[in-house]
């Protein structure tokens, strides 16, 4: 009796449908051609670690200036490395999205109506134009917002700051993209989050050995007396308080700052006299308590500045608004 092979019957071999390259019987690879995956993870990884670089160096600077303490619960600092971390993820993703993928694209088009064909220079051409687009949409939106546009020089600020971190990130996505469409092996991402770790290892060690020689030193609040902070204290704008020996203290066009019924602080002058005194921690002076009864201020200030310009403040608004109202004490001048 003959067998009938059925039509649609495999072959045996499994070598009728394999494609050129590809293990016979293995599953199909599906390939994106034009690179989109690749580029948008090399642009990830790129912003990725110019924040967490940026991020360093910031931190490093802010050591040698004034700044608050940091905290000193271990789970809070866990906490807020975890959140940074996340929200670089986050941000990293949507600046790719909106900005380096139409950079790309527009790059790839300027080369095409040129006839030439894809280089780098073409990316470094469109990452200005790009961001230029950036900052006025988002500017005009913050300006709606505000009722209020900000100065020209702002926006140029805004503007080189954006193109500077726009372009090694397009630079890192278009090489990766390239890679892809011309079926070469792509590691950007992984090169990109070696090299930066390496820079990141760099700049940490010359900010350690630059603090470790002494060619730069962390801030410390000034070592003050009581006796240095009797005097008069004024805000720059007309608002002063004097604080004199015996604890008393009389303030003349002080800001005061009140919750009004839309939940901010809102300044109302301050006249009338009261008392003061140094706020203390482990012998140190670290601030004034200062009252005014004819107006209801009672307030500590956080002694900061240097020894030779010395300043007293207090927070103004919420907890972390990071706005504050600063006295700085009158030099007196001997003639």
């Amino acid at each position: 009796m003959t067998q009938h092979a059925e039509p649609d019957a495999m072959p045996a071999d499994g070598k009728k449908d394999a494609a050129p390259g590809e293990t016979p019987g293995a599953p199909k690879r599906v390939t994106h051609t034009d690179g989109f995956g690749a580029a948008f993870c090399a642009s990830m990884a790129g912003l990725c670690a110019e924040a967490v670089i940026g991020g360093t160096v910031a931190l490093l600077v802010m050591l040698s200036r004034e700044h608050d303490s940091p905290p000193r619960d271990i789970i809070m600092i866990v906490g807020l490395v975890v959140g940074v971390a996340l929200l670089a993820v986050l941000v990293s993703g949507f600046v790719t999205a909106v900005a380096v993928m139409p950079t790309l694209a527009l790059a790839r088009r300027i080369a095409r109506r040129a006839g030439r064909p894809e280089r780098w220079w073409w990316t470094v051409a469109a990452v200005p134009l790009v961001a230029a687009v950036a900052v006025v949409v988002f500017g005009g939106v913050i300006a709606l917002g505000s009722l209020a546009p900000a100065p020209p020089l702002t926006y140029l600020l805004w503007w080189a700051a954006l193109t500077a971190g726009l372009l090694p990130a397009s630079l890192v996505a278009a090489a990766a993209g390239r890679r892809v469409r011309d079926g070469r092996p792509v590691r950007m991402a992984r090169r990109v989050v070696r090299d930066g770790l390496l820079a990141w290892l760099a700049v940490g060690a010359l900010g350690a050995g630059a603090y470790g020689t002494g060619l730069a030193k962390v801030y410390e609040p000034p070592r003050l007396e009581k006796a240095d902070l009797v005097g008069a204290w004024s805000d720059g704008h007309g608002g002063k308080v004097e604080l004199t020996g015996d604890g008393a203290a009389v303030a003349k066009g002080l800001d005061n700052y009140v919750w009004d019924g839309t939940g901010h602080a809102r300044p109302k002058e301050c006249d009338g006299s009261g008392k003061w005194t140094t706020l203390k921690r482990d012998g140190k002076v670290e601030g004034v308590s200062l009252t005014i009864g004819s107006c209801e201020l009672a307030r500590n200030w956080i002694v900061g500045g240097t020894g030779k310009e010395p300043r007293i403040f207090h927070e103004v608004g919420k907890p972390g608004s990071g706005k504050r109202y600063v006295l700085v004490k009158a030099v007196e001048h001997k003639g």
